[in-house]
């Protein structure tokens, strides 16, 4: 990653200008930072206020700290590496230990990852909206045709399946079963609701998750994202009214939204992702099995949802597939994760040659005619194959370091040591610790090299993996055993 300020020495000297103060008759010192505005600094999602900038001091201390360790896909951009960035810059008020704990989860991350797909297309239909909006509008309005209508079921019916992925994922985690049974709101013994405490923690967890998919989509539609975020995990009815938000009628919201989105009375009201699991069809009945089992079937629109939704994002190049910013090299990102044009020049992309769709537009590929009839014809073969998960795993230590991260930022810039490589060279010379033993430096080299290079695995398992990305790094297929 390239650095948002060029130098890596933090000066102990505060940066600024002295200038004459008429009123009290003397000099003024204005820091840098001081000289910028407030709203530049922060970014208010859901009412907390999250970093939108660091200092160089802030930046030195994340790339030395809290970057991710060196493996075999950390020269590329994952979701891991967009999660720590906002754990940087959350507010001080989200740091305890169940929160950090709660977001390194596997259920989390695959939480994310749906929502990171979701919204990747849920932005593109937005857009969409909007131009047929300014089209069917005017003295020179189009007038519609009823293959637009079908293409634009068509599209909702896609945008629906995203949905119930996200659906999916996330009652995995409020059904409070296996690890995410800490993160219960019910007690188990009392059988009573921590109602209060679980409140605020689902309202951390959304602006979190805001903050992860608007920076993975490039920083773009912010104000979509929010609402849209509120309005899957609330309901239309406890989405906060806001001058920046979109309005659509009740033709566009249909169509993204779908077909399952109802509105009842606030007492009685459920979330869209709740609705989309309720009134599901036979033929997408497969998509819930998505990264469970293997999919065995002639449904070519599942077969590609469950390619999309495996390959891991360090590697959607290799299929020609777009997720925000995931699977882009680090080279061409700053520490905030920001793209460098430059760098983006220098590399040399086309409209021929753009493998990480920088240069491409996003667009919605038009579906054939007759496609959701054609779906319903499609057979669905037995399966044999599971799709076994292996995540990353996150240690004790990890947590405690995320949960004391106003304490380390507090130590480094009162005199802790960061500095360049050279000075902590010097330093380490200059001291008469002999350093560690042999036999660990030599542990951790292995250590280090088994993330960096693929390992082999035998048995039983046919291995496909992939080693993409933090939390959900390989896919692997296992046959079942059968007795006879």
């Amino acid at each position: 990653m390239k650095r948002v300020h060029v130098d890596n020495y933090a000066p102990k000297y505060f940066s600024g200008k002295w200038s004459w103060d008429s009123e009290r008759d003397c000099l003024h010192f204005e820091a840098h930072n001081d000289l910028e505005n407030a709203r530049e600094r922060f970014i208010t999602t859901n009412g907390y206020k999250f970093l939108r900038t660091m200092d160089q001091e802030e930046e030195l201390i994340f790339r030395q700290e809290y970057v991710r360790a060196k493996s075999n896909n950390s020269d590329t951009v994952v979701v891991r590496d967009i999660r720590d960035l906002v754990l940087y810059l959350m507010p001080h008020e989200f740091l305890t230990y169940k929160f950090v704990d709660f977001m390194h989860t596997p259920e989390v991350h695959s939480l994310i990852h749906a929502l990171i797909i979701y919204f990747e297309y849920y932005l593109r239909m937005v857009e969409f909206v909007l131009i047929r909006r300014d089209e069917l509008s005017g003295q020179l309005a189009q007038v519609q045709s009823a293959q637009t209508n079908e293409m634009k079921q068509t599209f909702s019916v896609y945008l629906s399946q995203y949905r119930m992925l996200v659906a999916r994922n996330y009652c995995r985690i409020i059904g409070g079963e296996g690890d995410m049974a800490r993160f219960y709101h019910m007690k188990p013994i009392s059988n009573i609701s921590a109602t209060i405490h679980d409140k605020y923690f689902h309202e951390q967890f959304l602006a979190v998750s805001i903050q992860i998919i608007w920076i993975c989509m490039h920083r773009r539609a912010y104000f979509v994202i929010e609402m849209e975020m509120n309005r899957l995990f609330r309901s239309e009815h406890f989405v906060s009214a806001h001058p920046e938000y979109l309005s659509f009628t009740a033709a566009e919201r249909s169509l993204l939204y779908g077909r399952n989105s109802k509105n009842y009375n606030y007492r009685i009201q459920e979330s869209p992702l709740i609705q989309e699991l309720k009134l599901v069809s036979d033929e997408d009945l497969p998509i819930l099995w998505i990264g469970e089992r293997k999919y065995r079937g002639s449904d070519i629109r599942i077969a590609e949802m469950e390619l999309e939704y495996l390959v891991p994002g360090s590697q959607l190049s290799l299929i020609d597939v777009s997720h925000g910013i995931l699977g882009h090299p680090k080279k061409l990102y700053n520490t905030l994760l920001i793209l460098d044009w430059p760098a983006v020049r220098y590399s040399n992309f086309s409209e021929q040659y753009d493998p990480y769709h920088i240069i491409r537009r996003p667009h919605l590929v038009v579906p054939k005619m007759d496609e959701l009839k054609m779906r319903k014809m499609s057979e669905n073969y037995e399966h044999f194959y599971q799709i076994i998960k292996i995540f990353e795993p996150y240690t004790h230590q990890q947590v405690c370091k995320w949960v004391k991260r106003d304490i380390n930022i507090l130590f480094f810039k009162s005199g802790g040591l960061l500095t360049n490589v050279v000075s902590r060279c010097e330093k380490e010379l200059a001291g008469e610790s002999k350093g560690p033993r042999v036999d660990l430096i030599i542990s951790n080299y292995f250590k280090m090299m088994s993330k960096i290079r693929k390992e082999d695995r035998e048995g039983d398992i046919d291995s496909i993996t992939t080693h993409g990305g933090s939390m959900a790094s390989r896919y692997s297929l296992r046959a079942p055993r059968k007795t006879f």
